[in-house]
């Protein structure tokens, strides 16, 4: 797509901000509910300090909210620095550039990565925040959170040998369709410019014929 950006240009940047925009909206309510949390934690304690019998359950139940608010905090920025990749990727990809310079096609295939992995990370400490979550009630809702979330990733991000089979067939013959249909075209041209500089020859010998 960066081999012409004046034509895929728009294509690009559209599909970073998609990224933008998800990032953002992750990045909001990570620091939402990080700032309800800690609010809902400081009125607890304060109320709870009132009480010397629920003191002493202090200590755990404050680990455990302070469990759930780092998970937002941690997605929080890496949704923020993810953000900053895929924005710093719609300005390096727009750029005009040939097809050999390599090492900065390269270079602006790392930042998209990085972009996507701090998006990654941030989803994930989404998803660990349930867990933690669920541990306020007690420990068996979050081990059971937790074997159910285990096997709900394994199947979004792993792929089976088939799957990868059936994948690398197709896009080896989309490359030998795109293959096929190059040379169609680039023999098409060939042809019509044979048959052109075919009827031309006459027209230019009749020219100089008369000329001289």
């Amino acid at each position: 797509m960066m081999t012409d950006p004046s034509k895929n240009g728009v294509l690009t940047v559209q599909t970073l901000r998609n990224n933008i925009m998800a990032s953002s909206l992750l990045a909001t309510a990570a620091i939402t509910l990080s700032s309800v949390i800690s609010v809902f934690v400081s009125t607890s304690s304060s109320s709870e300090s009132t009480s010397t019998q629920k003191l002493s359950s202090l200590p755990l139940s404050s680990i455990k909210y302070l469990c759930v608010l780092l998970c937002f905090l941690v997605g929080f920025i890496c949704n923020v620095l993810a953000t900053r990749y895929f924005a710093h990727t719609s300005f390096l990809a727009t750029l005009p550039v040939w097809t050999d310079k390599t090492d900065y096609v390269k270079y602006v295939s790392v930042t998209l990565n990085r972009g996507s992995y701090f998006w990654s990370l941030g989803l994930r400490a989404f998803y660990l925040s349930i867990p933690m979550f669920l541990w306020i009630f007690g420990p068996i809702p979050m081990f059971v959170c937790c074997c159910l979330m285990s096997s709900a990733l394994y199947f979004l991000d792993t792929t089976t040998s088939s799957t990868q089979l059936v994948l690398g067939a197709s896009l080896k013959e989309e490359g030998e369709r795109t293959n096929d249909v190059e040379s169609i075209v680039q023999s098409s041209e060939n042809s019509g410019r044979e048959d052109f500089d075919h009827l031309r020859s006459p027209l230019l010998t009749a020219d100089s014929a008369s000329a001289s």
